[in-house]
């Protein structure tokens, strides 16, 4: 089956005490998918995950994990990079993909991005969700390197973030290979993604205009361009408000400015958001016809 819609990489919301806040956590989860995510995604980078110890991993991902199977099966993406990393995902029933990030820094070329993701395939046992994002970690993909890692067994899909839209999704798009999701990861770009065929996107943008973002991703795959050109252009908005400052920094401070976390904080090497920038976001957030959390947006086209 290939994955289509809105996946929302959750954060991880902090108390005041900086505990792990999980209460806050499970209604993010359920706000999330009341609003119309496909699915979840635990421990990405939106997550913090490198700054959280191994005993808060584990807490994160059994909370998201028993949601998802609290509500039907729901689907769940979590972020793994490692064989050991990978492996462990076997221990949390109704994982549905690891997402494997490209490696990063060490630029071991395509070649070696296609060995080391057939090696996570072969340890995992969820398909992989290849995550490739050449801004951070240095390692551009062409087109014919994704379809020789959609040739791999174990691999469905790839988050696909290069920081716009270029020849290489243009090529991939233009023939995507069969059974193989193309999951858009570049908030502001996910329209025109979407209108090139991709299947839906991983967007942390999502976690404050869910209904909008699921609804974005339904219009381009059903054909409703008018309404889906009018919601691009004005979630793309949004996005650049919100990926102002580093991710997720601005997204915790509007979710804590609406009363949703008991705090903005994120851990080092982030700090918190500036105050204007947050109410730069909220300002168009206040603007639009957008629905409480977990209710649908309906707005004329």
């Amino acid at each position: 089956m290939t994955l289509t819609g809105l996946y929302v990489p959750l954060i991880t919301p902090f108390e005041a005490t900086g505990a792990v806040a999980v209460v806050a956590l499970e209604r993010l989860a359920h706000d999330v998918l009341d609003a119309g995510a496909a699915g979840l995604v635990a421990l990405g980078t939106t997550a913090e995950a490198g700054a959280l110890t191994a005993g808060e991993r584990d807490t994160v991902l059994n909370v998201i994990a028993q949601i998802c199977r609290d509500r039907g099966g729901s689907p769940l993406l979590v972020g793994a990079d490692t064989v050991a990393a990978v492996r462990s995902l076997a221990r949390c029933a109704g994982v549905t993909a690891a997402l494997s990030l490209v490696p990063p820094f060490v630029r071991p070329g395509e070649a070696g991005v296609v060995a080391h993701l057939t090696t996570l395939a072969k340890a995992s046992p969820v398909p992989l969700v290849v995550y490739h994002v050449p801004n951070r970690t240095g390692q551009p993909l062409s087109a014919e390197a994704i379809r020789r890692l959609a040739a791999v067994d174990g691999v469905a899909g790839i988050k696909y973030a290069v920081g716009g839209i270029d020849a290489e999704a243009v090529d991939l798009l233009a023939d995507p290979p069969d059974g193989f999701a193309v999951l858009g990861g570049d908030d502001a770009f996910v329209a025109p993604l979407l209108a090139l065929g991709a299947h839906g996107g991983i967007l942390a943008s999502a976690h404050v205009e869910t209904a909008g973002f699921a609804e974005l991703v339904h219009a381009w795959r059903t054909g409703a361009t008018g309404r889906a050109r009018a919601l691009g252009h004005r979630l793309a908005r949004l996005s650049g408000a919100l990926f102002a400052e580093p991710n997720p920094t601005v997204i915790k401070g509007v979710l804590h400015a609406q009363g949703r976390i008991p705090s903005a904080d994120v851990r080092l090497p982030l700090l918190p958001a500036a105050p204007g920038t947050v109410r730069s976001a909220l300002r168009l957030l206040d603007a639009a016809p957008t629905a409480q959390p977990g209710t649908a947006v309906t707005e004329a086209a």
